[in-house]
């Protein structure tokens, strides 16, 4: 039979193997009467099957290729056959291109096996497989496709014997035998830890080698073969990638495999290795029997199975008594642990199979017992049988010391029931992970989602555990950004420490930390005082004993005084967080994250100079100690932005955002509320730089997203509004600029929002002004200002362009005079604080210079002045816009009018999409020629 033809067999067959009887008959005379020849090879097919389940272990009859001793294969030369199975066989093999001399196991795969998109397959594998750097494991070196498209791959060769065939030859006791085991675990453990799952263990693939050392073989190449997603293919008819009599129930079944996987087919080996014989026995041997054993037969408990042998004569009596004694207890209940069908009622991980192995190598209890006490005094007193012995002369002390070591015992229990639950919680992230990439994919909030009804119903007769467990969820749903769910995930766990008063000072402080955490991202920073507060001077008390939940407290806490407009405080925390992180913990990420908020408080104080310094400085130790792609980095280039955009470098500001924003999407997600934050201030990079479509479409698509992620009332929703705002004024749209702006002051007004709420009632005032409404628009600037001097001092710089705008709003309205008091202050404040070339000083002096007596000659001096920075060029343009005006007025409207259109056509190249300046010199011009 050809390729060709089994192609077209092979479905018709799979739909036939599906169909009962009656139903099958009747399909087969359909094919019968459209094509009778390939009817009778169907049914052909079909009376093989009947004879034997097996026949369609190979995926292409009668195509295997012809291979001998000598063949060349890729680079490699086949010298002799080492072994023969269901995936093809494996030769010994050496370099034929000299390369290199050492001999090597090439496993030859079949025909069968090889898909469209192999050999990429291959390359990505074989780059995944050489992380396993394990002295228990065989590496895999090579993978290729060779002549006539037949895969192989190509492993390191171990000379040895499967582990169950080195245990029999050596009559190898049973502690010997578990020694061995464990080596074979510690072997899964690290491919597990590199995320590979092998699927296929079998003591086959388990060679002992000299010296007692373990090897195992072809890890990872079940992984290889298994395909990416798509779906399951027929149980009968599909490649299978697993030798059956080790496989678990749940590849039986052709469901997603996992970590759980591997743990069944250990248990499966190990049942061997202990009692001769598999787990089944079966009524006949056929494929179809061992499917219906594995997923319907309890196994025997394993002290049973050696009594069963010597009663067939199999073991010599006497033996079997002896080792189903030394089985009977632990070693039953650990492989029926191992061994059950449910993958969840199994041990969540081989480290725990091997754990509870260890423990009964060392006489304690384990797991896969009931902790009841007279286990653990049986198991105390055979570790310590001479102690009790000489004990017994003075009862007394012994109770005493029984007493406390069954306590110690119990807490021991505790303790690591807890840490186990919590790896069984997280073992199920990843089941349930495995799942997703086999069908359409699982969001992540759904995979925390089924991981954490998992561990609830795991830990229910465990609340502190399920505490512990509800802060690990709260910490993973705020990565993710949906601070919803994790307050949820606070509360729940702080209703279970309330109600717990022996809990871990330790574990209060990190709950307490991260609920406050979560009340502040929620923008509800008066909560988060509320319920940080009464544990603040333990955190202090416990600054020696628990440094790293202290340092954590201290940060959490100071952030949110930081909100309420307590930066002294905040401060104070901060350092003191820093002390801890950078003289005790030497937390690199904790150092760089509290010099990251003593910057912000600087950028809070609008010490604009001080804040960037310092913020590059985070930068720097981030990137020598970090590197960096980690998180902080986007913190540290987001706030590096905002501080541009305030000293109007648009153009560095969009140079550090937009890396920022890859990095953000990368790490975080778009919808992430940091990713929101970060795409936000790019777009308001765009509207300095006169690109107002690019602009638009930033801002308005992220405020649809942030609306969806934080709600309406949420500060960062705030400062979204405040963004279309500022670009609906660019647009000339006041209307609904001031619809924006005073959404944003409304949600500033909240005690979360309050030290934004000047830069809002600022933004508000200039949208008033711009629609004519003059009144109302100097009460916005002149509530904005007495905040700001309630936040920063009368003397602060930040005053002075409220200031400024004030002067500017009097100066429209013809008021000079006063006009002329508020500038001559704006420009002391800011020729100070900002430095004479800051772009707020000079609109402040441009401003002033319109009511000199030549107004006109004043600002040409100006704009002479002026260093060649591209922040400045905006006001170079309005300084030449009011020149040209002060001419108009001033009796020479034709020279004017020529220095206008000069501008608007050199507006025009600039700034294409228009905005404000351009849209002034063009009514400027309008006047100027109406008035020639």
């Amino acid at each position: 039979m050809d390729v060709e033809r089994w192609q077209r067999l092979s479905p018709l067959l799979d739909g036939l193997l599906d169909l009962a009887g009656d139903a099958r008959a009747v399909h087969l005379h359909r094919l019968r009467s459209d094509d009778p020849a390939l009817a009778a090879e169907l049914e052909a097919l079909l009376a093989m099957e009947e004879e034997d389940a097996g026949f369609l272990a190979e995926p292409l009859p009668d195509l295997r290729p012809a291979t001998h001793a000598g063949s060349r294969l890729g680079p490699y030369r086949l010298e002799r056959l080492l072994g023969e199975g269901g995936m093809g066989q494996v030769w010994l093999a050496e370099r034929a291109d000299g390369l290199y001399q050492r001999q090597l196991a090439l496993k030859l795969l079949r025909p069968g096996y090889a898909d469209p998109n192999l050999r990429l397959r291959f390359s990505r594998e074989r780059e995944i497989l050489a992380r396993l750097q394990h002295p228990n494991i065989a590496r895999l070196l090579d993978a290729g496709i060779g002549d006539g498209d037949r895969p192989y791959l190509v492993l390191e060769y171990v000379e040895g014997v499967p582990i169950t065939e080195y245990c029999q030859v050596h009559a190898l006791p049973v502690e010997a035998r578990l020694r061995l085991f464990l080596q074979v675990c510690a072997a899964v453990s690290h491919a597990h830890a590199n995320l590979i799952v092998h699927r296929d263990l079998k003591p086959s693939n388990m060679l002992v080698a000299e010296g007692h050392d373990v090897r195992l073989l072809d890890f990872g190449i079940a992984k290889l073969l298994d395909h990416d997603g798509g779906q399951t293919a027929h149980p009968r008819t599909e490649v299978r990638a697993f030798t059956l009599h080790y496989a678990a129930p749940e590849q039986i079944r052709g469901e997603p495999v996992s970590t759980l996987t591997d743990v069944y087919s250990l248990g499966v080996v190990l049942y061997e290795l202990l009692t001769g014989e598999k787990p089944y026995r079966l009524r006949r041997q056929s494929d179809g029997e061992w499917e219906r054993a594995i997923l319907e037969v309890v196994p025997p408990r394993p002290s049973l199975a050696v009594q069963r042998r010597a009663e067939t004569g199999q073991l010599d009596p006497a033996q079997a008594r002896r080792l189903g004694r030394r089985l009977r207890g632990d070693l039953d209940n650990i492989l029926l642990k191992a061994l059950a069908k449910d993958p969840a009622r199994r041990y969540p991980s081989v480290e725990a199979l091997a754990l509870d192995l260890a423990r009964h190598l060392d006489g304690r209890p384990v797991q896969a017992r009931p902790p009841r006490i007279g286990y653990q005094l049986q198991k105390y007193v055979q570790r310590h049988r001479w102690t009790v012995a000489f004990g017994s002369l003075a009862a007394v002390l012994l109770l005493g010391t029984l007493g406390t070591a069954l306590w110690q015992a119990r807490e021991a229990r505790h303790e690591a029931a807890r840490a186990l639950a919590l790896q069984r919680f997280v073992v199920g992230l990843f089941d349930h992970a495995g799942g997703a990439r086999q069908s359409e994919g699982l969001a992540l909030r759904e995979l925390l989602t089924a991981g954490a009804r998992r561990g609830e119903r795991e830990l229910e007769q465990q609340p502190r555990a399920r505490a512990e467990l509800l802060g690990v969820l709260a910490r993973l749903y705020v990565g993710i950004g949906d601070y919803r769910q994790a307050l949820e995930q606070a509360q729940r766990q702080q209703a279970l420490l309330d109600a717990d008063p022996d809990a871990p000072a330790q574990l209060r402080l990190d709950a307490a930390a991260q609920h406050g955490r979560i009340l502040r991202l929620l923008s509800r920073s008066q909560d988060c005082m509320a319920r940080m507060q009464p544990l603040a001077a333990e955190a202090v008390r416990l600054r020696d004993a628990s440094p790293q939940p202290a340092a954590d407290f201290y940060v959490q806490y100071g952030r949110c005084q930081r909100m309420l407009g307590q930066p002294h405080a905040a401060r104070q925390w901060y350092e003191r967080a820093l002390a801890l992180r950078g003289g005790v913990l030497h937390d690199d990420a904790g150092m760089v994250e509290n010099l990251i908020d003593l910057a912000a408080l600087d950028s809070d104080a609008a010490r604009t100079d001080a804040a960037i310094e310092h913020f590059l400085d985070a930068r720097r130790h981030l990137h020598a100690r970090l590197g960096d792609r980690h998180p902080l980095a986007v913190q540290v280039q987001r706030s590096l932005g905002v501080l541009y955009l305030d000293r109007g470098q648009a153009e560095e500001a969009a140079a550090v955002l937009g890396p920022a924003l890859a990095l953000s999407t990368e790490l975080h997600g778009a919808g992430h509320p940091s990713t929101l934050a970060v795409r936000r201030q790019l777009g308001l990079a765009w509207l300095q730089l006169g690109r107002l479509n690019e602009a638009a479409q930033t801002l308005e698509a992220q405020h649809v997203l942030t609306r969806a992620v934080l709600g309406d009332r949420h500060r960062e929703t705030g400062m979204s509004l405040d963004a279309l705002g500022r670009l609906a004024l660019e647009r000339g749209d006041s209307a609904a600029a001031i619809a924006d702006f005073t959404a944003a002051v409304a949600i500033w007004r909240q005690p979360d929002g309050h030290h934004l709420l000047d830069y809002g009632l600022h933004d508000l005032g200039l949208a008033l002004q711009a629609a004519g409404q003059a009144a109302r628009a100097e009460q916005a600037l002149q509530e904005a200002r007495r905040l700001r001097v309630q936040r920063l001092g009368a003397s602060h710089p930040a005053v002075g362009d409220l200031d400024r705008a004030i002067g500017e709003l009097l100066l429209a309205g013809g008021d000079s005079a006063q006009a002329r008091a508020w500038l001559d202050r704006a420009v002391r404040l800011t020729a100070v604080g900002y430095g004479p070339d800051d772009p707020r000083s000079v609109a402040a002096r441009l401003a002033l210079a319109r009511l000199q007596a030549d107004p006109a000659s004043a600002l040409d001096r100006l704009v002479h002045d002026l260093p060649g920075q591209a922040r400045l060029q905006p006001l170079r343009w309005r300084a030449r816009a009011y020149a040209a005006q002060a001419r108009c007025t001033g009796g020479d409207p034709a020279a004017a009018g020529r220095s206008l259109s000069s501008l608007e056509r050199e507006l025009a190249h600039d700034r294409p999409e228009g905005g404000s300046l351009p849209r002034e010199v063009a009514a400027l011009a309008g006047a100027c020629g109406a008035r020639g």
